[in-house]
């Protein structure tokens, strides 16, 4: 049976569960097409543009 050989320190235990581990929201970025909130570096799922380019043909 295992069992902890010693206590574990508040200051070890509460490291541990910090929020240093979480995953931080994804940043958004204004399109420059349609000016909509999308996440950088992806076609906008609005206009269908990225970097200036028409990727995707969406139907207006």
């Amino acid at each position: 049976m295992a069992v902890p050989k010693r206590r574990v320190s508040k200051a070890r235990r509460d490291k541990r569960r910090s929020s240093v581990w979480k995953i931080p929201a994804p940043a958004f970025a204004k399109c420059s097409q349609c000016g909509e909130l999308m996440v950088p570096h992806r076609v906008c799922g609005n206009c269908g543009y990225y970097n200036g380019r028409e990727v995707i043909k969406k139907e207006i």
